[in-house]
């Protein structure tokens, strides 16, 4: 057998049914990709039955239901269902390969946050279908996503699926971040990363820290209407208004985590097709950065004409146009390259142009939006919707296409056709400003956005006509695309070896590529190695690297430090498996049982999906399916594997995950000082429902667990495990032991959190510290069985020292909560 067919034997898919079990990242770059593609249609679609009601005045296509659903759908898919997961997709396939490495880190993490995305996504689109979809925007504002105003199982829909989606978004966010950190080839220090791998880990470091308050809030709203608390009830001390800061703390951050890595396409693709490296590497860096930052101040910018006070409108319009700074310098370091260089003017270029054209107007008109006095004008009609396109659809649908075409060699050794992309380009290029260049003429003349008809005589007549007639031009230059795509791989031309002259790893893996990228990981140096060493693809094929030894059966890749690229260890991963299907499968039947209020049903399937999880992190680190210990292992030169360092990739994928945790609860602590100060009706009462005494033993409880777990940490740093088991067992003891007095303190409190929104709060509160101190007695428990096994020891360390940064957090959010929730009141006069 050649050394080719062992690596794809060990690294290639099962066979026939055996793919749903792949965990290879090409494969679920793949699905992810193709599965948008397929939302992206369906939204699509739905475009254009917006489009076609709003052609003529007083149109009678669709019904003012029907439209409202449409149009709730439109946004929802491209927002949710399309945009974010085939960037996400896009990374998935890509990084490795930019990286010079084999694989993503967790792999496993991918291929259940693929199946979560396709579950979710099949559940939202399912309301569709039986007629019954949400019809409150994509925004879903309350109160009109509430009960009162929305009695159907529509905004359920809406709220679980989302919620199921955002799951695989978060772990696309752990998985990059980890992996463009910690895995890159050997000498590849920050400085020397691809402008893309910075672009992609902006977006996941936006998604870790963005998406956690639209979870929260999802699930705030899910509550109100499923249990009846009042977090968005004015009545009962809520505020509908708590909505929109938690929806928008995501939303506008999302516009830059589909922005950034459409942008970093950009940056890509002028250098090598301007023959030339990326001008201002460093600024386009620190720009990456300043848009990261600069986007999470940004979001009442949504929220001038509800009436929030001067000053803070004055503060988020300056935030608003501070963030055009970064932006005009990603955009003037790309013409210069290009005016630097000798462009050729190949198929994907003319989409970069198509964009630099398109996003340069919606900028302008962002810069416009972020005028209060301009913003009250045209807020909430189609001036917005225009703005909204031309920076969504030119700030990433134009890159994403140019993408396509730069990459379509890579992934099917074939060449696109010329003559069919460039009609596709002028078709949707002059049909997109066809539909919403005129929209902006209409939102000036006063036609509100979000509805679903319009009296004649107004002046929008034969703009929305026009308009229509564009929505139609582009929809037939999309058409095209998938035409040109579809044909390609079964006529298009054989694609030489590096066909655009590419400076870039992921055109030495071969065209398509192999299941494991690189037979041998060289060490790099350069940020242009292709360019550096034109035979370099040669050399790493033919084994002149390293890790080409594939004798022992092992998924391997390098695990690098995080700044200087400085080879650190040998990073073991899991096989194909089936548990991320199974996991996801009872995930989803979970949600369908809540959507239909079958309340033990989704008990059920919850504890089967822990189990399926449990038993899935059963084969993790020492284990022998992931790593058998051997004689031979420290006698290859090569440095030891993970699961027997101190510092392996399992511990900052649990510190990336407990900052996506931290900022679902500082989204909680938001919504709890945010009711407190502002909500009219918010009703603090007498004495104190919760035992204030009961919680401090809880707590004390905590503490001494997590004082136990430290010091065996300690110890296990030291090269000691005596009594490691019994240690394990105690801190898991103290653990369940503080877990019993909560759920009693819990059980024991009266609180009416049907009645008002500061119970609710504070039950909510309760369940989010309950499930944390399950999953560390749970975990920890775990940890001590596995000693019995010989799994962890003193050899094996790495899982304990995952799981301590759990205990940290699990105890500092508890004593937050304490203070915050139960002795802040008290420390202005009155009890919680």
């Amino acid at each position: 057998m050649s050394k080719h067919q062992q690596f794809e034997k060990v690294w290639g898919n099962l066979p026939g049914w055996g793919q749903l079990a792949a965990v290879n990242h090409t494969s679920i770059g793949r699905r992810f990709m193709l599965t948008g593609a397929a939302f992206f249609i369906v939204g699509g679609v739905l475009a254009m039955l917006i489009r076609s009601q709003l052609a003529l005045p007083a149109q009678e296509l669709l019904s003012p239901d029907v439209y409202a659903q449409v149009f709730t759908m439109h946004g929802t898919v491209m927002m949710f269902l399309f945009a974010i997961p085939i960037l996400e997709g896009m990374a998935i396939y890509l990084i490795p390969k930019l990286i010079g490495t084999r694989d993503l880190v967790f792999p496993r993490i991918s291929s259940l946050g693929y199946y979560c995305y396709l579950f979710g996504g099949l559940i939202i689109m399912s309301s569709l279908v039986l007629g019954i979809a949400p019809d409150s925007g994509w925004f879903m504002y309350t109160p009109l996503s509430s009960s009162e105003f929305s009695s159907g199982p529509g905004s359920d829909f809406w709220l679980l699926g989302i919620t199921f989606v955002e799951i695989s978004a978060m772990s696309a966010g752990v998985e990059l971040t980890v992996s463009i950190l910690r895995t890159r080839a050997p000498g590849m220090s920050l400085s020397k990363m691809p402008i893309m791998a910075w672009y992609i880990l902006a977006m996941a470091l936006m998604i870790v820290f963005g998406f956690p308050p639209l979870i929260l809030a999802s699930i705030m709203l899910e509550l109100e209407r499923a249990a009846g608390m009042p977090f968005f009830d004015v009545s009962a001390g809520g505020d509908p208004i708590l909505w929109q800061h938690l929806f928008w703390l995501f939303g506008h951050p999302e516009v830059y985590i589909i922005f950034l890595p459409a942008a970093g396409i950009i940056s890509t693709l002028i250098p090598v097709f301007a023959g030339r490296p990326l001008l201002g590497y460093r600024w386009i860096v620190l720009a990456i950065i300043m848009t990261g930052f600069i986007s999470f101040g940004l979001w009442v910018h949504h929220m001038f004409t509800i009436g929030i006070p001067a000053l803070a409108q004055a503060f988020f319009s300056m935030a608003s146009m501070l963030v055009a700074i970064p932006t005009a310098i990603q955009i003037f370091a790309w013409l210069a390259t290009l005016w630097a260089g000798r462009v050729t003017y190949n198929l994907p270029m003319l989409w970069v142009f198509g964009f630099l054209i398109v996003f340069v107007c919606g900028g302008l008109t962002g810069v416009m939006l972020a005028l209060v006095p301009f913003n009250w004008q045209v807020h909430d009609t189609h001036f917005v919707v225009a703005h909204l396109h031309y920076v969504l659809v030119g700030g990433m649908f134009f890159p994403l296409i140019a993408g396509l075409y730069y990459w379509l060699p890579q992934l099917s050794g074939r060449m696109p056709s010329e003559r069919l992309g460039r009609w596709a380009f002028w078709l949707t290029f002059i049909g997109f400003n066809a539909t919403f260049l005129l929209m902006h003429l209409t939102g000036l003349l006063g036609m509100p956005r979000r509805v679903y008809s319009y009296s004649g005589g107004l002046g929008w007549d034969w703009l929305n006509l026009l308009s229509s007639v564009g929505g139609f031009v582009m929809a037939a230059g999309i058409g095209m695309i998938l035409l040109d795509v579809v044909l390609h791989f079964r006529y298009g031309r054989k694609a030489p070896f590096n066909p655009w002259n590419a400076d870039s790893l992921e055109w030495a893996t071969g065209t398509p590529p192999t299941p494991y990228n690189f037979a041998s990981i060289a060490t790099v140096d350069s940020r242009h190695p292709l360019w550096k060493n034109p035979q370099l693809a040669d050399e790493m094929a033919q084994g002149q690297h390293g890790l080409n030894d594939i004798d022992h059966g092992r998924r391997e890749i390098y695990g690098t430090d995080a700044i200087t690229g400085k080879l650190k260890e040998v990073i073991h991963l899991p096989t194909n498996s089936w548990w991320p299907l199974i996991s996801a499968a009872f995930l989803a039947v979970v949600c369908v049982c809540l959507l239909i209020r079958v309340y033990p049903g989704a008990i059920l399937a919850a504890l089967l999906a822990a189990g399926s999880l449990l038993r899935w992190s059963w084969e993790n680190g020492g284990h022998p399916v992931m790593a058998p210990l051997s004689k031979e292992e420290n006698q290859r030169g090569e440095p030891p594997l993970n699961s027997r360092t101190l510092d392996g990739p399992g511990l900052w994928g649990m510190n990336i995950t407990l900052l996506a945790d931290a900022a679902l609860y500082l989204s909680l602590l938001f919504g709890w000082f945010y009711l407190w100060t502002v909500s009219p009706n918010w009703v603090v009462p007498e004495t104190s429902a919760i035992s204030l005494p009961g919680l401090l033993v809880s707590g004390l409880l905590l503490s001494a667990g997590m004082l136990c777990y430290q010091r065996l940490a300690k110890k296990l740093r030291a090269g000691q495990d005596q009594g490691l088991q019994a240690m394990l067992a105690l801190s898991a003891g103290l653990a369940l032991a503080h877990l019993a007095v909560l759920l009693w303190c819990t059980l024991q409190a009266e609180l009416n959190f049907r009645q008002t929104a500061h119970d609710a709060v504070l039950l909510l509160m309760l369940s989010v510290q309950i499930f944390h101190s399950g999953l560390v007695v749970v975990v920890t428990a775990l940890q001590s069985w596995r000693v019995r096994y010989g799994y962890v020891s003193k050899t094996l360390p790495y899982e304990p020292i995952v799981v301590q940064p759990l205990w940290w957090y699990t105890c500092a959010i508890f004593w937050c909560s304490y203070a915050t929730f139960l002795l802040f009141p008290l420390a202005w006069g009155v009890s919680a």
